[in-house]
Formats: structure tokens, sequence, C-alpha cells
């Protein structure tokens, strides 16, 4: 089978395909960037179809920094029904449950397009502090996370424990038809996670807490379009809350391996990317 990888220069598509042609699964990367296999863009319509054509399965990364993507995600799916994908994986979020808005909305409507399919929900990815994030970036810049998660904590997990769960439904190797929540071993606070940094880096890294308002001030002033900052503030505002503060045993259950913890996935980075830390 081919499989159309979506964001597949991104943190979970660019694993996923590495991890599925490790296997002998043949890989077409969909994206705008000219590595990309084939030409991708959810603002073009016209892309759809060539990028769907003769592919048996799909993971589904849906455009960035907006609050409803149905409008943009609809015709893709109605292309993908057409042109008889069987099988897709969608990337959302543990704190968008299945049915609910924006990504909810859309893992709710894959059933309607596909035989097969699943909704992967990951917790926050452990490489938002390191990546190209807006954690990672205030980390590097002036030592700091800024957040509205007070005391609340969050179970990291790592993207490679993503794709390797993408990778089994992708392959058929697991039963299709699901919903799951993907979380690594341990929540952590953000003051928790300062300190990991700092130990890393060696220098000082903080947790400077803000209310919502401020964070969505904050995003607003970076360019980040006020729906979506306020999106963004409303969820660190359900951490503090404690939202976010469970584990579950899917990864483990799904790929056999238990999930990598955060400070493991720190101790496991790259020197170059601990350098630019």
């Amino acid at each position: 089978m081919t499989v159309l990888v979506t964001a597949a220069s991104g943190t979970t598509g660019s694993r996923l395909a590495r991890r599925l042609e490790a296997h002998g699964t043949p890989v077409r990367r969909a994206g705008r960037s000219a590595r990309a296999d084939v030409r991708f863009d959810w603002a073009d319509p016209a892309t759809h179809r060539p990028a769907l054509t003769d592919v048996d399965g799909v993971y589904l990364v849906l455009p960035p920094g907006v609050a409803d993507p149905m409008p943009v995600v609809a015709p893709f799916l109605a292309e993908a029904r057409r042109c008889r994908v069987r099988r897709m994986v969608l990337l959302g979020s543990s704190a968008v449950p299945l049915g609910g808005p924006g990504l909810g909305a859309a893992g709710a409507s894959l059933a309607a397009h596909v035989p097969e399919w699943a909704v992967l929900r990951p917790s926050w990815f452990a490489s938002n502090f390191v990546l190209d994030h807006l954690h990672a970036d205030s980390v590097r810049r002036h030592d700091e996370i800024v957040s509205a998660t007070g005391d609340g904590r969050v179970p990291f997990i790592d993207p490679d424990d993503i794709a390797a769960v993408a990778a089994r439904f992708l392959t058929g190797a697991v039963p299709a038809g699901r919903d799951v929540v993907l979380t690594g071993p341990a929540p952590l606070s953000f003051d928790d996670v300062a300190a990991m940094l700092s130990g890393v880096t060696g220098r000082r890294i903080r947790h400077r807490r803000v209310s919502p308002a401020e964070l969505s001030a904050r995003h607003r002033r970076r360019g980040i379009p006020a729906p979506f900052a306020d999106l963004l503030a409303a969820l660190d505002e359900a951490i503090a809350g404690g939202a976010e503060d469970r584990t579950t045993t899917t990864v483990q259950d799904i790929t056999g391996t238990p999930p990598r913890s955060f400070a493991d996935f720190l101790l496991g980075l790259p020197a170059e990317t601990r350098a630019r830390l």
C-alpha cells in the first residue's frame, strides 16, 4: 500500500515517513516545499486529487493555526472518498474530544469518508520546548517558559511514539475505527520542565506564570490570529484545572514499547539540537 503523509516535513509526519519506509511501505510526501513528492496545499483544492490518486492510506495533519479547519478539510475528505482511500489516521489532540469543535469535528467525520480510520489524540509534544515552537523560542531567547498552566501537569509525549502508533494503524497492524489518547509515562508541571531544561542547558530556565488573558495578548502580539490565540490560552487554562493530568497505556498497548519519558527525550536529543537550546 502507498501512504500519503501530509505535513511530511513536520514533527510527526517526518518521523512517520521514515518509519514507514524503513518497514518497506511506499510513502508519498505531500507539501508545498520542493522536497515533497507531490505538491499539496490546503488552500488549493486542485492539489488534492493528484495527492490522493492511487493512495491506500493517509496520515492527516490539519492546517495549523486555524480554530475551525472544516471548511478547508471537507473538500479534501470528499476527494479521498472519490479516490477510494481505504485508511486514514488523523492527528488530533488530547484536549479536543471526538465530535468536539475544530479537530473534534474533523475526527468525527472520518467514518463517513473512509472504511478504516483512527484518531490519535496525543498530549502535548515534548519537542515543543526544543524545536520550532513558541516555548522553544522563549527558552532560547529569554530563558523562560511563559504559560497560564499554573501548577497544572501534562504527560508530555515524544513525537516518535506518536509516529510509531500511526504506523501501526496505517499498515493495518492494529484494528481501525478507534479514538485513542496517547500520553507520555508521567505528568509534569511546567516548573518541572523548566528545571529539566536548566539541567540540559546549564542555564537557569524559569517558568513565568501569566493569566489566560495575558497569554492570549502575548500570542496576538506575535501575529497569531485572535480566535486561535484565545484557543491556545484556553488550553493552558484547562491544564491549570487538571484537564491533562492523566496517563494512558495506549502507546505500549499498540506498539509493545513503553512511551519515552520527557527526561529520556531530552537526553536523546542530537548534540546539535542541544547546542541550539
